[in-house]
């Protein structure tokens, strides 16, 4: 946010990525990110998400590394 802040309207590739982190932040079911991230966690494995959107839906792919 400080990048996009400070660059003004310029950056159109910030503020896009400022939007999609702003609509996944409201929309997004964290609980079930939760439930399905625990199990992975648990058993010590390192757990990212990726958000993106597609036909104007925020969706996310997560992925799981063996080891932390």
């Amino acid at each position: 946010m400080r990048q996009l802040l400070a660059s003004g309207e310029r950056n159109k590739k910030l503020r896009e990525r400022a939007e999609l982190l702003r609509t996944f932040l409201e929309t997004t079911d964290f609980k079930r990110l939760r439930s399905e991230s625990e199990k992975h966690l648990v058993e010590g494995r390192m757990v990212k998400f990726m958000d993106y959107f597609e036909g104007g839906v925020t969706k996310y792919d997560m992925e799981v590394s063996l080891e932390i």
